[in-house]
């Protein structure tokens, strides 16, 4: 391998080492975030977490001050009071008999408690986990939603633990059918409550929820200008790997106006104060999202949190707190909406709200690469052909048949590099003390012979953008879930295989057989590399072993990646094997030689700059000589 093959080389696996350092968590902070994490959802709203220790103390002092007032008061009269300071104008909601409702239809199924009045579990219809199971995005136990408020008093309550009237019931719905059902929270009166209206149409991931405040201004306090909206989760695990779905899994949040959303971190506990008014708040996982989003706009404010939980049976725990505007007109209504459904790029796109920028493709070109051309390149190969293996087997042959022109420009590069061969190992014997010499005959023979040294290098730095955008393109893409292939049952996750039953460090519990393809192709295209086109002879020290251990070390990280990115790598290796034997077969080095040979003759042409480089060099060659004079000079005397 020459030097400009091998500088390429080091610099595409420094950037591909940088990526990955970049996208995954190390294991240490895993444990720590784990370790912090409380699995108790009792307490999601840290912020108001003063706010409750304050609640909880008027309360407290309230209730002592009637019972010191009247000491004839039994334990069913204190239960009372307490009820009455605690729940306040909803005191006779505080009780009652949970029931669920159940509204679906060909795409989602919801279930709805009077708990809370709140959605407590979604189904996607249709769609499995990886191991065959029906696909929850969350379950009853695992889920909170209800709105905070002040009453008069000053006494903070939250809708969530009160129990709603349904009117309507469950119901099932199908191509342009809508209809919809209310869960009804009453206060102390039958003309003033809080209502949510949840209505579903046929055949959409969408589903309305309108939140209606009836007659609420005496209940909330006269400083309340919003009401703030509590969400959390904790997302159960539904992918085959459960690191990988951890790596991507985070809050995405989008402001109004904006084109670009924000994220909390991937792979560590994160928190943050949200200033700003929202559209949309999503709680991501690696291929599905639940996204809350207003038909308008939140109010100003609110904050948003991730978490692992120390289970190995959820993803995340995601909270946000959204302010709800609030007119004390007594008939004040928010209109806002949920999106259950998967991470498909083109689906969540369809709507027009920036969803489809929590689909990570990469950043600034490489992400453009990926939305432009490669994305819609696949999805209609994946709709031209019966399988996604397939697919991708025509994309990596139309990348290859693009970058044949880089590669040929490469190999002739090198063509020319190995006919020079001779010459360079004579200036190197001939100038092996001087190597300042042995750089001037050096360059001096590539011009005379018209040969770029470079020329080898630049093709390969030009793949880097299409390198960097096919490794987030297959992992992000959700056409590839549950794809067959050959061996592999799914090529968004890895391929096995051997299950070991126990766990190698640093390799993993498993053998997927698309990245040991992977890399024995790798490791033969680089002895390849070594024996036909390196034209410079020995290389720099160490540096001859390094360039075996590096596919050894992709292997261990895409031993558990997608097996689509191993696959392609595999096939792109063997296409590239193809190409290099149809160029040594049709590049005669004979008539490269001659034409070298010609240019020998021609009388050299040197720009200004490289004329202004070689009078640098020799003032500097000249600036030493005479140091070396005084030195000797000094010796002498």
């Amino acid at each position: 391998m020459d030097r400009r093959t091998l500088i390429g080389f080091v610099i595409i696996t420094g950037l591909l080492v940088i990526w990955m350092q970049w996208n995954s968590g190390s294991k240490e902070k895993e444990a720590a975030a784990q370790k912090r994490y409380n699995d108790s959802m009792a307490v999601i709203d840290s912020t108001n977490h003063a706010q409750a220790i304050a609640y909880k103390k008027k309360l407290d002092d309230s209730l002592k001050l009637v019972v010191a007032k009247d000491t004839s008061l039994n334990f069913d009269s204190i239960k009372t009071h307490h009820d009455l300071l605690k729940y306040g104008a909803f005191v006779n909601a505080h009780t009652g008999k949970d029931s669920i409702l159940t509204i679906e239809n060909e795409k989602i199924k919801a279930s709805i408690s009077t708990h809370g009045g709140k959605i407590i579990a979604v189904e996607l219809k249709g769609i499995k986990t990886w191991d065959g199971k029906p696909l929850m995005l969350f379950t009853s136990d695992s889920t909170h939603f209800g709105l905070s408020f002040f009453d008069p008093k000053r006494i903070r309550f939250s809708t969530d633990s009160l129990y709603f009237k349904p009117i309507g019931s469950s119901f099932s719905v199908s191509g342009k059918e809508s209809k919809s059902v209310t869960m009804r929270l009453y206060s102390d009166t039958s003309t003033n409550y809080v209502e949510y209206v949840y209505s579903l149409a046929g055949n959409s991931n969408m589903l309305d929820c309108k939140i209606n405040f009836v007659g609420c201004n005496h209940i909330f306090a006269d400083d309340q200008s919003s009401i703030d909206l509590s969400w959390a989760m904790k997302t159960p695990t539904q992918e085959k790997n459960l690191a990988n779905e951890r790596r991507v899994a985070t809050v995405f949040y989008n402001f109004d106006g904006e084109e670009t959303p924000e994220n909390l971190n991937e792979i560590k506990d994160d928190k943050k104060s949200i200033t700003g008014e929202l559209k949309w708040v999503s709680f991501k996982q690696q291929y599905f999202s639940s996204i809350l989003i207003a038909n308008t706009k939140f109010a100003n404010g609110g904050d948003a949190s991730v978490a692992v939980p120390s289970d190995p049976f959820h993803v995340k725990a995601m909270s946000t707190t959204v302010p709800v505007p609030f007119n004390k007109s007594g008939t004040d209504a928010f209109a806002m909406k949920f999106y259950f459904g998967n991470n498909k790029y083109s689906d969540l796109k369809s709507y027009n709200l920036n969803l489809e920028r929590e689909v990570y493709l990469g950043w600034s070109l490489f992400g453009g690469l990926n939305r432009y051309v490669f994305l819609p390149l696949f999805n209609w190969l994946g709709g031209s052909v019966a399988n996604y293996g397939i697919a991708i087997l025509l994309l990596t042959i139309i990348v290859k048949i693009i970058l044949f022109p880089i590669a040929y420009k490469s190999y002739l590069s090198s063509a020319k590099m190995r006919v020079l061969k001779p010459e360079i190992e004579e200036i190197t014997a001939k100038f092996k003390d001087d190597a300042l010499k042995k750089q001037q005959a050096t360059m001096a023979l590539y011009k005379k012979a018209g040969v770029n040294p470079a020329a080898g290098c630049i093709p390969l730095l030009l793949q880097i953008p299409i390198l960097f955008s096919l490794i987030r393109l297959f992992p992000a893409a959700y056409e590839l879930r549950q794809q067959h292939f050959l061996w592999a049952h799914d090529l968004s996750t890895y391929d096995s295989v051997w299950n070991f039953g126990f766990s190698i460090p640093g390799y993993g519990d498993h053998m997927s057989l698309f990245a040991l393809l992977m890399t024995v192709s790798t490791l033969l295209y680089t002895w390849m590399n070594q024996q036909l086109l390196s034209p410079t002879g020995p290389q720099l020290p160490g540096m001859k072993w390094l360039i075996y251990i590096m596919p050894l070390f992709f292997l261990s990280f895409l031993n558990s990646y997608s097996a689509a990115l191993s696959y392609y790598y595999f096939v792109s290796n063997i296409i590239t094997f193809t190409q290099m034997a149809l160029m040594r077969r049709f590049v005669d080095e004979k008539a490269i030689h001659a034409k070298i040979e010609e240019n020998k003759k021609k009388p050299v042409k040197q720009s200004g700059f490289m004329q202004r480089l070689e009078k640098a060099q020799r003032d500097r060659q000249k600036q030493l000589q005479e140091a070396q004079k005084n030195v000797k000079g000094g010796k002498k005397k």
